[in-house]
């Protein structure tokens, strides 16, 4: 049993608590004194005993009370310190003042190969095969930068803090330090948290309800089971690596770290040392204690490249024999290093004529090309293009903290005539400037600035090239232009129409007026009220 003894403090009385039980023949395993407390482990002490001895306590000068505990605070900090240790993934070592193991966590324990007892004792320039390590950090009081180890053939980067020896020591001395090795899949996986992604994530995150959409996401589905590289293209802003994120979510490495590199961001030395890494020393500017690249910190779940057909030839050439036998050799390092990571790839570039151009690795192409996916343009996916206005719209109005608004029917046909040379990230783009810009609570065609929204010179509608002579005209320009869009894809006034969300007899007069469509479908029934005067 365990006892908590409060009582006022005075000289001697912690021996005369001790004695109470002593008298009564109860062996004390172990005391611990935190005043006004004293805490007693007395193993051989019953319930039936307890009575007794407080009755006994209360009869020694300054005693209070006596109640039973389940555990010494002692013991307590042990397990709670042992649980904290235990759910640490990556491993960790105290080190007395000689740089000496004193303690480790499971972790540790696992990658050293040896139990705990075993661990313990063993100086960690012995562990690590660097005795240099060692002696650095015990020369600076365990406040050396991080640098880059080897543990039983894994590399790990340690980084170290002094462990204080209290004030009586005097200031800057140490008692030992913490060492924690972080390995480079562990900082992929802190990496991979720091990069924005939906947070619904996977194909849930990909809207959409058109034909090729709903295709799309079919063929994702099941290529991304296949753990063979994959090529995803498509034109610019058309969220090709929202697929490849929600790609490896849907394959077996979706516990595993998902990282990303834009190929056409950088130049080849930068984009060598971060897909790659580097070795220490490597160039002048380079970290002393080396770098691992994305590679390494993706070991065993997926690595994104973007825009591929950006990528220099003397990367295609490395590039091309990682993918052969998964090994590569950091920038200036000379040890080969080998990781199990899938390769995802994207570009708007037409690789094939690429290729014939000798401007792309024709065996790279092969390599990346196993499976592949074609991502729609938003002009192929009308019925998409209000579903993801009002997801954006409600979105930015959230960002900016401003109430929910929506759109006007004139705005809804503007966005829907809109050729999107963009596509999603122009459309998302316009939504956001059209939110923050405006007070409105419908916005309109005009709050949307779609006409300055485009390289290409594009208009809202056919005719926009020239000047429409007047206000009349380009409102006609405007109708006509939208009409003939959509009405390949609504081919009758009444689905036109409730897509629009307008009158039926509205879209027939218009549909008759500027010759659109069948001539039957644009009349309106003799049931239907006459037509609108325009």
């Amino acid at each position: 049993m365990r006892l908590d003894v409060r009582f006022v403090d005075r000289v001697g009385i912690a021996q005369e608590i001790l004695a109470v039980l002593a008298g009564r023949r109860f062996n004390v395993v172990a005391v611990e004194v935190e005043p006004p407390h004293i805490y007693i482990d007395a193993p051989a002490l019953a319930d039936a005993d307890l009575a007794g001895v407080r009755r006994a306590l209360q009869q020694v000068g300054g005693v209070v009370d006596t109640v039973e505990v389940d555990l010494l605070p002692g013991a307590r900090r042990r397990l709670d310190i042992d649980a904290l240790l235990a759910a640490m993934a990556d491993p960790v070592l105290l080190l007395d003042a000689r740089g000496v193991v004193s303690a480790a966590n499971a972790a540790a324990v696992a990658v050293a190969g040896v139990n705990e007892p075993g661990l313990s004792g063993v100086p960690l320039g012995e562990l690590l095969g660097a005795l240099a390590v060692q002696e650095e950090l015990v020369a600076s009081g365990f406040r050396t930068p991080v640098r880059e180890v080897t543990l039983h053939g894994e590399p790990f980067l340690l980084d170290a803090t002094p462990v204080d020896a209290g004030a009586s020591a005097g200031a800057g001395h140490t008692a030992g330090g913490v060492v924690t090795l972080h390995s480079p899949r562990r900082v992929g996986e802190r990496l991979q948290a720091l990069q924005t992604f939906s947070s619904v994530g996977g194909f849930d995150a990909i809207i959409g309800a058109s034909p090729a959409i709903r295709a799309l996401k079919a063929r994702a589905a099941r290529v991304a089971a296949v753990e063979a590289p994959l090529l995803v293209r498509g034109e610019t802003g058309t969220g090709k690596e929202l697929i490849a994120h929600a790609c490896h979510l849907a394959s077996p490495r979706r516990d595993a770290t998902f990282l990303a590199l834009n190929c056409a961001a950088m130049p080849e030395s930068l984009a060598e040392s971060e897909l790659f890494g580097y070795a220490p020393g490597a160039f002048t500017g380079a970290q002393r204690s080396g770098k691992p690249g994305l590679l390494e910190m993706a070991n065993r779940g997926t690595i994104f490249l973007d825009e591929i057909g950006e990528m220099s030839p003397y990367l295609q050439a490395k590039l091309l024999r990682f993918l052969g036998d998964g090994r590569f050799r950091r920038v200036g390092g000379d040890r080969e290093i080998q990781v199990e990571v899938r390769v995802i790839s994207a570009t708007h570039r037409n690789l094939e004529q690429m290729v014939l151009d000798k401007e792309f690795r024709e065996d790279l192409f092969y390599r990346l090309n196993v499976v592949n996916l074609d991502v729609p343009p938003l002009r192929e996916r009308g019925e998409d293009i209000l579903i993801l206005a009002r997801h954006f719209l409600e979105r930015a109005c959230a960002q900016v903290q401003s109430p929910t608004c929506r759109l006007s029917s004139t705005a809804s046909g503007a966005l829907l005539a809109s050729s999107w040379p963009g596509n999603v990230r122009q459309l998302q783009n316009v939504i956001f400037r059209a939110v923050t810009m405006s007070d409105k609570a419908i916005l309109d065609a005009a709050d949307l600035e779609l006409a300055g929204s485009s390289v290409e010179g594009g208009g809202l509608a056919a005719g926009e090239g020239r000047d429409p002579g007047s206000w009349e005209q380009a409102i006609a320009d405007f109708e006509k232009g939208l009409l003939e869009r959509l009405y390949p894809l609504y081919p009758s006034s009444r689905k036109l129409a409730a897509h629009l969300g307008t009158s039926h007899t509205m879209v027939a007069n218009k549909l008759r007026k500027y010759g659109i469509g069948d001539r039957q479908d644009a009349m309106p029934r003799h049931r239907e009220h006459p037509p609108a005067r325009e």
